[in-house]
């Protein structure tokens, strides 16, 4: 059993200007009324500021991470939470530059294997000697590299609608790099001049499902937004998207099929990943399959297939909770 000390409880800086009473988040797919688990509203100190997150239930032992996906933030977790089991703790961090956590300093970009060594600090600052995740998508490509790179230092892992790094040909990751790093400069200019653009909040939850293709259904949108967006100055009727838009241009994993195929073999940790059957495979099918027949030869590995769209955890968190609770239960048992 790996337990918070006291000195770990003494660092987490609790957030009680904003988050002054115990919070509870949960849904019922049924008639839309919420299954109560409580959480604690937290702040963990980087360098660069802070990683704000979500911690539900006990906190005297390590609880599983919860790590979402590209510009969402820890709301993405809010109706799976009190669907998982109840005797491990589970903490939905916000990533840098999302939700409520600190952007990077002006004049950096956003680069993904800094969310590994995100991944490291967190650990570090709750002196963990292993970690147990939940990622989707952008997260769940972390959680891969992070478990080739450092298998003895994962106990668990569960991947959701993305299996790991897109593989790319050479000309099209150097171009990548190329235009991020200019765009990126303009979105800083950009920001410094003016407030980003407002909406009311009915539009807010038409940008959200429809910039997501529609995978992020209309009633799930709250959950996002609600760490999301912040009021307008000019008009506290509207509200505007509070996430870095530099995460816009961020510079993500350009690997060569050899090198995504190597981090598969390394993978030797406990491994679950899950399919949605409407969620985008991004990359050329067969880079998935290759890499995928990879991980099954280890023993530690599962696979499953679901009914539902990229965030099917969010809009249907039934579909996939008894499966990562089955999984959680052998790897993270009471």
């Amino acid at each position: 059993m790996h337990v918070v000390t006291n000195l770990c409880r003494q660092k987490i800086h609790f957030a009680k200007k904003l988050f002054s009473r115990r919070c509870t988040s949960g849904f019922s797919q049924k008639d839309e009324s919420y299954v109560t688990r409580h959480f604690e509203e937290i702040s963990i100190s980087v360098p660069w500021g802070h990683i704000n997150g979500k911690w539900y239930g006990p906190n005297n032992v390590r609880p599983i991470l919860g790590l979402h996906g590209w510009q969402d933030n820890a709301g993405t977790f809010d109706t799976l939470a009190p669907l998982l089991p109840q005797h491990v703790g589970f903490l939905a961090l916000d990533l840098p530059g999302h939700g409520r956590s600190s952007w990077l300093p002006s004049g950096m970009s956003y680069h993904s294997i800094d969310l590994v060594s995100t991944l490291l600090r967190i650990m570090d600052f709750f002196k963990w000697d292993k970690v147990s995740m939940i990622c989707h998508s952008m997260s769940s490509v972390n959680g891969f590299v992070f478990s080739a790179f450092y298998p003895e230092k994962v106990d668990m892992m569960v991947g959701l609608d993305v299996l790991k790094p897109l593989s790319r040909n050479s000309v099209k990751i150097v171009d990548n790099y190329k235009e991020c790093l200019i765009k990126t400069i303009a979105y800083e200019k950009r920001h410094s001049k003016s407030e980003p653009p407002c909406y009311e909040w009915d539009k807010l939850v038409d940008r959200l499902h429809y910039g997501s293709n529609k995978s992020v259904k209309k009633e799930s949108c709250k959950y996002l937004l609600n760490r999301a967006i912040q009021p307008c100055k000019s008009d506290p009727k509207k509200y505007y998207f509070a996430r870095d838009s530099r995460l816009k241009q961020s510079m993500y994993y350009g690997f060569s099929k050899g090198v995504a195929l190597e981090m598969a073999q390394r993978i030797s940790s406990p491994y679950m990943f899950i399919k949605a059957s409407q969620g985008p495979y991004y990359e050329e099918r067969k880079y998935f399959d290759e890499a995928l027949d990879i991980m099954k030869r280890n023993p530690l590995f599962e696979y499953y297939e679901v009914e539902g769209s990229h965030h099917v955890h969010l809009n249907n968190p039934e579909t996939v909770s008894p499966i990562i609770n089955s999984f959680i239960n052998k790897w993270r048992p009471l």
